[in-house]
């Protein structure tokens, strides 16, 4: 593993001077910077602060209220997008390998055939997150924690290059959120682009080297333990942040 400098890398995702939010109302100032190819960014800040949304725009799910989202090369990479439980509908009746086998359709289609290479694939998804056991299983009778191992099984399955997680965490046992965070962090030296929204400082600190925190008047974009440390700073002088607003990341390191 090495320190990639924003010099010295490609930068997947450029923010120029964006505003997101709905219905023509910001919910951030304008932020300007970019996500390095292959970085792994936690996005922190308080609820009702735009995290979620942002997300949702890098996906092209909803759009921005001003500014520019500019992908490298001009076109917006194939992406995996996991939302928060709460957006998901565990009741259709499909299994836990189903669920699994989404991951081949940007290649093959949603009516294309899954060939031996992609059982194959699905088959090694499940067992780095500990499902293989359950593949035939509804997908209705898991727990909350089940069920985020097999939508991570169909994102290992997907090999997309870039990740964007929702509070992908919330309300997951710790066992689970130790076996995801290493299905994250093999996703991450295979050279794929994460972006997070956590809530968990500690693991912000220990796991995720780059860190955007929002909130409705600023934004600071750099490493995580520098973030990290005005936010701790901010809690007792909340002008604090001021200090250390950041035009651009500082650069990533993997």
């Amino acid at each position: 593993m090495g320190r990639y400098l924003l010099g010295q890398c490609i930068a997947m995702i450029n923010l120029r001077n964006i505003e997101i939010g709905y219905a023509q109302h910001a919910l951030t100032p304008p932020i300007n910077g970019c996500f390095v190819a292959g970085s792994l960014t936690a996005v922190i800040g308080a609820n009702g602060c735009g995290k979620s949304t942002l997300l949702k725009t890098l996906a092209g799910l909803q759009p921005t209220v001003a500014g520019q989202v500019i992908f490298a090369g001009g076109r917006a990479p194939q992406m995996a997008y996991l939302p928060q439980q709460t957006e998901l509908d565990n009741h259709f009746p499909i299994t836990v390998q189903d669920v699994a086998a989404m991951g081949c359709w940007p290649q093959s289609g949603l009516f294309g055939g899954i060939n031996y290479q992609s059982r194959q694939r699905i088959q090694q998804a499940l067992e780095s997150v500990g499902m293989q056991n359950m593949a035939r299983m509804p997908v209705g009778v898991l727990s909350g924690g089940q069920l985020q191992r097999v939508l991570f099984a169909r994102l290992l399955v997907q090999q997309a290059p870039l990740i964007l997680l929702d509070e992908p965490f919330t309300g997951i046992d710790n066992q689970t959120v130790e076996q995801l965070l290493k299905v994250i962090h093999q996703l991450h030296d295979e050279g794929r682009t994460i972006i997070a929204v956590l809530h968990d400082m500690a693991m912000v600190a220990n796991d995720f080297p780059q860190a955007l925190w929002l909130t409705p008047q600023e934004y600071c974009w750099q490493s995580s333990e520098q973030v990290l440390a005005q936010w701790h700073h901010t809690r007792s002088s909340p002008s604090a942040l001021s200090s250390l607003i950041s035009a651009e990341p500082q650069g990533a390191i993997s």
